[in-house]
């Protein structure tokens, strides 16, 4: 699987804060195609095992633990990294994934959202 990560963080990069004063129409389509790569409950468990490890995931270990085909997975892994959540290493012929501390600490401002009175 090869995958082109020269704009990967360019989605997260340009994503204001959900309790922003203003999205515009660009910053409001790159914060939804973020939200859809995190629409599947593959990839959020994808995630979820990655954010556990304290090293890089295998490419093989998700087949079992998702227990989809090797191509679904392959697909979900791509549109992770697409966006930059996820960070790939090309190690022999094994790929291995671990999270994009950056991204993910984007991620987590982005849906701060403010208390408000009720």
């Amino acid at each position: 699987m090869n995958v082109d990560m020269s704009a990967t963080l360019e989605l997260i990069d340009c994503c204001k804060p959900l309790a922003a004063d203003r999205l515009d129409e660009e910053e409001a389509a790159a914060t939804a195609r973020l939200f859809k790569a995190l629409g599947d409950p593959a990839r959020v468990k994808i995630l979820n095992l990655v954010a556990r490890r304290d090293e890089a995931v295998c490419a093989c270990e998700f087949v079992p633990a998702l227990a989809l085909s090797q191509a679904t997975v392959s697909h979900h892994l791509k549109k992770l990294t697409q966006v930059g959540l996820l960070e790939r290493e090309q190690r022999g012929k094994w790929a291995y994934f671990s999270l994009n501390r950056d991204a993910a600490g984007r991620l987590a401002g982005l849906v701060r959202l403010p208390e408000t009175a009720r």
